[in-house]
């Protein structure tokens, strides 16, 4: 298809920057669905009993939980790993176009799973084949903004990881509303509803492809000069995918993202139950708690990445991990006062950081390794989050399940664990201060 080859993406004299992120936005958005999963959750396990679960017969939550959510962003690290240099070769038009395909097509499986009360077909669809399309949606976008934006680097993926952290605010309503459209009695509504949201998503993640171009080899954005002298930490060299696992500069960067990450999600999983116990709270007032939560990981992802802009991508990352180290250990003392204000205050700006981490880490791959292959690296970095993803919400619910067990009250359970992630952000502010420039023998000749 002679459309959707890279050359035919090259923007022509006169084209605006500024139409580059809207697309990036959509295309994150759709794929951020992924967030706002957990609304099918209770329905899919009543696929059978349709008011209730039918026992042996009805899905667990656990085991949709992992068919779809956890399956779906190991894949996501996965697919952005090993095809992110293909990516960076046939440009974001066909990478979109491609994770169109695979995120609707993945719902359409998914829908035949529900029909059939097959798992199997449910993960496959969703978890596998729409999990790639989840890395592939997600790295795309980011990789060309950063080529417009060499000016506000920061300010670029904060906008499009911005659209990411959006999907739920969009997806999880959409979701509702059509499973409340089409439920009967002897269906919950769910397959319906896969259908509808994969043709909507297809529509608009290739209607993004259409409006995306890539800047020409030589375009600068109007009165911007670049420095013909490397920056501490910013390079004016490129590295390539291949050659940046070479270095420890790579390795530290994983390191980074997976603590931030770890941390940030531990709380973002749990946050419900979390302020339940702590503060005997209704569930209404908690499910509210985790709607602020959502927008200030959204907000974050675009204010800090944004303010790294002028302060270095490694002093913004100290940042998150000093205060995101202090606000973990006050937040066991919120508890202690009863103080349900200063713990929202307190897990609002930690989730704000967690978002930021997210954002930033991109333009950080960009200062230290060029452009040239930046979509490239940053998926094979992401796979930190896959790892995160796994770790941070099982450390936070089998320690404070172990700390229950050992007579340890429900509202203090949860101390222990949040002492613990901010030990891992010291573990992850090591990782940062040991980051120095690339060295040159990494550079393309």
């Amino acid at each position: 298809m002679p459309f959707l080859a890279r050359e035919r993406t090259v923007a022509l004299p006169g084209f605006s920057r500024w139409l580059v992120p809207p697309a990036a936005i959509a295309v994150q958005m759709c794929v951020g669905e992924i967030y706002g999963f957990s609304v099918f959750n209770i329905p899919l396990t009543r696929a059978i009993g349709i008011t209730r679960s039918v026992p042996d017969q009805d899905w667990t939550v656990p085991h949709v939980v992992l068919a779809t959510y956890s399956l779906g962003l190991v894949m996501l690290g996965l697919s952005a790993a090993f095809l992110g240099k293909w990516v960076e070769r046939v440009g974001p038009r066909r990478t979109m176009f491609t994770a169109a395909c695979c995120f609707c097509s993945g719902l359409v499986v998914a829908s035949f799973g529900v029909h059939l009360h097959d798992l199997f077909l449910v993960a496959l669809g969703y978890g596998g084949i729409g999990g790639i399309g989840l890395g592939l949606g997600y790295i795309a976008p980011v990789s060309t903004l950063v080529k417009w934006f060499p000016d506000k680097p920061g300010m670029a993926t904060g906008l499009a990881i911005m659209g990411f952290g959006s999907g739920a605010l969009v997806g999880a309503p959409f979701g509702v509303e059509l499973m409340g459209h089409f439920k009967t009695a002897s269906s919950v509504g769910v397959q319906e509803t896969f259908l509808v949201m994969a043709a909507c998503y297809f529509a608009m993640m290739n209607f993004a492809a259409w409006i995306v171009r890539v800047p020409a080899p030589d375009w600068k954005p109007g009165g911007f000069i670049a420095s013909t002298q490397p920056k501490k930490l910013i390079t004016t060299a490129e590295v390539v995918a291949d050659e940046a696992m070479k270095t420890p500069q790579f390795y530290l960067l994983w390191g980074v993202l997976c603590c931030n990450v770890t941390a940030g999600i531990g709380i973002l999983a749990q946050a419900s139950p979390m302020c339940q116990d702590m503060f005997g709270v209704s569930a209404l007032v908690a499910g509210g708690f985790v709607g602020l939560l959502s927008i200030f990981n959204m907000a974050g992802r675009f204010l800090w990445s944004s303010a790294s802009d002028f302060t270095g991508r490694k002093a913004i990352y100290c940042v998150y991990f000093l205060l995101g180290c202090a606000l973990y250990s006050l937040i066991p003392f919120s508890q202690k006062v009863n103080s349900v204000a200063l713990f929202v205050a307190l897990t609002c700006v930690i989730i704000s950081m967690y978002g930021g981490g997210f954002a930033t880490i991109p333009a950080y791959l960009r200062d230290l390794f060029g452009t040239v292959q930046v979509g490239a690296i940053h998926g094979r970095v992401i796979t930190a989050w896959s790892v995160a993803a796994v770790l941070g919400p099982q450390l936070v619910t089998y320690l404070s399940a172990y700390q229950r067990a050992h007579g340890v009250p429900r509202s203090e359970a949860y101390n222990s664990t949040l002492h613990i992630m901010a030990g891992i952000l010291i573990v992850g502010l090591a990782c940062n201060l040991f980051v120095r420039p690339v060295n040159p023998r990494h550079h393309v000749a």
